[in-house]
């Protein structure tokens, strides 16, 4: 069991506060951020002579001296990196992953780098739902038993449902909808509590991640517990909800989870689920399905919005620019 939940240091300050590190630990990862922070890929200057499209994310962390723990740390909860073989690629991929982190931190000023909607997640496909009518899109919810058409060349031409036929040019679902031409590649062990307080050593928080690595578990991957409340419009007034997932190492799933749980303190109700994970093995460009990938165990969404982008490219042929530039944009805020 973790008797302790601490805070993931993020910035050259933070790491000089945080209880995670000794004195001189404390030092050296305070170096290693500020590095991280001043790197530009486009300015030489910022490099110190480091090429870190060879240089190794082990290699570039061991010029820093910076102990196992805090590699730990910095891989999993601060790059996000779902298990080890990170540290024998590319420095870059990590420096980026860290930047991106610490970055969103200053943008929201809210002590956090993640935004939740109020109201659930189901808020997004609602937002969607209003803008895809703007446009002159159709939504039918809850059409039971969709069974999806393909013409003579194998092509997917419509979707089936209650005897009425949509047409179309492509299809898009997730691997439910066409379990042929997906395959198996893992489970993943997912706890649902329903509480009465927010989870002990979190500082009282609403809203709050906890990444468990793999390390300090015992286990091939992190596990992962999320936690949000009332305040988000997503649970009765006074009542917090956390989700306790891990990519599946067996089938005793409270026994997998049980590190996960044992943080949240008394529960009112606890459920237990666990799913098989799919990937698609079609070739969108020969039968028009454009297929998603099963919901890993993770609770910050990356790998999902990662799929969507990949999807997007694959359906339209174009890359979506999500760059912005946070001080214009801001300085627009500002003048409106």
């Amino acid at each position: 069991m973790f008797d302790q939940i601490h805070k993931v240091p993020a910035t050259d300050m933070e790491a000089l506060k945080s209880p995670l590190m000794g004195l001189f630990e404390k030092r050296r990862a305070r170096n290693f951020f500020i590095y991280v922070q001043n790197y530009d890929e486009a300015d030489p200057k910022t490099h110190q002579g480091l090429d870190l499209t060879t240089l190794t994310t082990k290699e570039l962390i061991a010029k820093y001296g910076l102990v196992d723990d805090t590699v730990d740390f910095i891989g999993h909860a601060l790059a996000l990196h779902r298990d080890d073989r990170h540290l024998n690629e590319p420095a870059l991929d990590t420096v980026k992953r860290m930047k991106l982190y610490s970055e969103s931190l200053a943008r929201f000023q809210g002590g956090s780098p993640y935004i939740y909607p109020l109201y659930g997640l189901g808020e997004l496909p609602q937002g969607f739902a209003r803008l895809s009518a703007v446009y002159g899109g159709t939504y039918m919810l809850s059409k039971p038993e969709c069974k999806v058409e393909f013409d003579m060349e194998g092509k997917a031409c419509g979707v089936t449902s209650e005897g009425e036929t949509a047409k179309c040019k492509k299809v898009v679902c997730d691997p439910s909808y066409l379990t042929n031409k997906v395959r198996k590649i893992g489970k993943v062990a997912r706890a649902i509590a329903i509480m009465s307080h927010p989870i002990p050593n979190t500082n009282e928080s609403h809203s709050v991640q906890i990444i468990l690595p793999q390390k300090q578990l015992g286990r091939n991957s992190d596990m992962y517990v999320f936690c949000c409340s009332y305040t988000h419009n997503v649970a009765p007034k006074g009542k917090f909800i956390a989700f306790v997932s891990a990519e599946a190492e067996s089938d005793n799933i409270q026994s997998e989870l049980k590190p996960g749980i044992d943080l949240l303190g008394p529960v009112d109700e606890l459920f237990f689920d666990m799913y098989d994970r799919y990937e698609p093995v079609n070739e969108p460009s020969l039968d028009n399905c454009f297929i998603s990938t099963s919901y890993d165990a993770t609770t910050h969404f990356e790998t999902t919005v990662t799929d969507v982008l990949n999807m997007y490219t694959m359906i339209t042929g174009k890359t979506i620019d999500l760059s912005v530039d946070l001080s214009a944009a801001s300085a627009a805020e500002e003048e409106y």
